[in-house]
């Protein structure tokens, strides 16, 4: 954990962000009291992606005819 006074962190803020993705925790002071912490944002999860299959899933014409008599009786 390094700390610098606001001066520095305005000077080199590029430096210091470089460090804070690289995992280091950087303590931003002011007259030599902490009050910021710059640090890396967790990447973000990625959810699902819609269209992945987009050209590879086919439907035929069964899908579109009524289920069996059995069948229907077994969802309700």
């Amino acid at each position: 954990m390094q700390q610098v006074d606001i001066h520095e962190a305005k000077t080199q803020l590029s430096r210091l962000i470089d460090q804070a993705s690289r995992g280091e925790e950087v303590i931003i002071a002011k007259a030599g009291i902490p009050v910021a912490r710059l640090t890396a944002i967790p990447p973000a999860r990625s959810g699902r992606r819609f269209g992945t299959l987009a050209g590879r899933a086919r439907v035929d014409e069964r899908f579109f005819e009524p289920l069996p008599e059995a069948e229907l009786s077994a969802w309700e």
